[in-house]
């Protein structure tokens, strides 16, 4: 087996909600089950789908961030994936990115210098695919498109009339893919349930498989592989927040970046793992505790029951250990938590934070974070993605931040001696 990538393929959409996911999984099991060396990557801040795509490859997945990351961290990390094809999941349309419409789809296909297939949902329209799908095709000459894969077809007079019309424009239809049940995952508030969550799922990507098999030329997908750009320069790795760090790890606390782990274990650094859901103390003697995001409102009751884990972060504090939280594990950190049902349940309160489900707001976005003697920099790359909010937040604040566009969205977080956290993700090291 290869461990360096040479080729890539982006599987993209026009819109959010065009069944890539689903289709991306069926695809990597399904070119697996013929013998290629499939491995994977998601484009963007997602932390649902690469433990996906995972189990669909048997390879772990990594996030490729074209408006985080530079192009060395891009190439090197798509370079350094195990297998030898590498598809890439796009996220939302093809050229939707952030506010200041970088960090798309489409961005990351030039940077890699990979085409693109498009899933086309093509439940509610017929003859029309092909004014949509020359619009892709010639929005960008620098972004090809090898083809299209049809999803949710009604019958197969709907996808003559379809195929009939892309002919006319020379796109080549890879596939079809029929209406049916065993293409649908199911979904909460930020994206699907999480993979360890979803019951069958072994079976659910199988038998997605065997049913992309049927209806797509899996030749002719592979033939659209392209070699992945070369580049000399390498990327620059975060440094760890200590050379011992204990990791909160479970349902609740799942929203890890591989690549930020791996950044740190090629710098020397320990990684332990543990379970506040299971009441589990982080490693005794570490000198950084990280909770990571998550879902602790869906465990909020538990969490609060969790007096072994609260007991040992309380005597961490005490021992100056430090301790970063993000998102989620921002929120455990803090006084209280309340859940949608509007009941408070008792978090470890190291930070006077309170924070609240039970009236929702969406808060979505990138961020550039600026902040002094913080052990991953002063200056960086984040994601912000969270419905609760704070009904109470009192201290001295963690970071400076800006949107993308670069306007000025004020101080965030709090910080504590050292116990310190927020509500962004943080992705990778800016240049400021």
């Amino acid at each position: 087996m290869t461990t360096t990538v040479r080729n890539g393929l982006l599987i993209a959409a026009p819109t959010s909600g065009s069944g890539k996911t689903v289709i991306t999984l069926a695809l990597l099991r399904a070119l697996k089950n013929s013998g290629y060396d499939i491995t994977s990557a998601k484009a963007g801040p997602d932390y649902i789908d690469p433990a996906f795509h995972a189990l669909a490859s048997g390879h772990p997945s990594v996030n490729l961030d074209p408006w985080a990351m530079e192009v060395p961290r891009i190439a090197m990390l798509a370079k350094r994936q195990e297998g030898d094809h590498l598809i890439v999941e796009g996220m939302m349309g093809l050229f939707d990115g952030a506010i200041d419409a970088s960090g798309s789809a489409a961005e990351l296909s030039r940077k890699l210098g990979v085409p693109a297939i498009l899933v086309i949902d093509t439940a509610k329209q017929s003859q029309s695919v092909a004014a949509l799908v020359r619009g892709f095709k010639d929005h960008d000459p620098l972004v090809k498109i090898a083809g299209v894969i049809l999803n949710n077809v009604g019958s197969p007079r709907h996808e003559g009339m379809l195929v009939r019309a892309l002919e006319e424009i020379k796109v080549e239809v890879l596939g079809v893919i029929y209406r049916s049940d065993k293409f649908l995952l199911p979904e909460r508030h930020l994206g699907l349930v999480q993979a360890g969550e979803t019951q069958d799922i072994e079976t659910f990507i199988e038998k997605a498989a065997e049913a992309l098999a049927e209806t797509c030329n899996l030749q002719r997908i592979a033939e659209c592989f392209s070699p992945l750009k070369e580049r000399k320069r390498q990327g620059i790795a975060l440094p760890p927040l200590g050379q011992e760090i204990a990791i909160a790890k479970d349902e609740a606390f799942s929203f890890l970046y591989t690549h930020l782990l791996d950044d740190w274990r090629k710098q020397g650094a320990s990684i332990s793992f543990f379970s506040p859901l299971k009441n589990e103390a982080p490693k005794t003697g570490v000198d950084a505790i990280y909770l990571p995001g998550g879902y602790p409102e869906l465990y909020a009751d538990k969490l609060a029951h969790a007096d072994d884990f609260k007991t040992a972060m309380i005597i961490a504090q005490n021992r100056e250990t430090l301790i970063y939280g993000e998102c989620g594990g921002y929120m455990v950190l803090g006084e209280g938590l309340i859940d949608s049902e509007g009941k408070r349940h008792a978090m470890t309160g190291l930070l006077q934070l309170e924070t609240s489900f039970e009236n929702r707001k969406l808060h979505l976005g990138y961020r550039k974070l600026s902040t002094t003697d913080f052990a991953l920099g002063d200056t960086l790359n984040a994601h912000e993605f969270h419905y609760t909010i704070p009904t109470l937040e009192k201290g001295d604040s963690l970071f400076e931040v800006k949107d993308a566009f670069g306007e000025d969205l004020g101080s965030f977080g709090l910080r504590k001696g050292t116990v310190m956290g927020s509500y962004m993700h943080v992705i990778d090291g800016s240049r400021g």
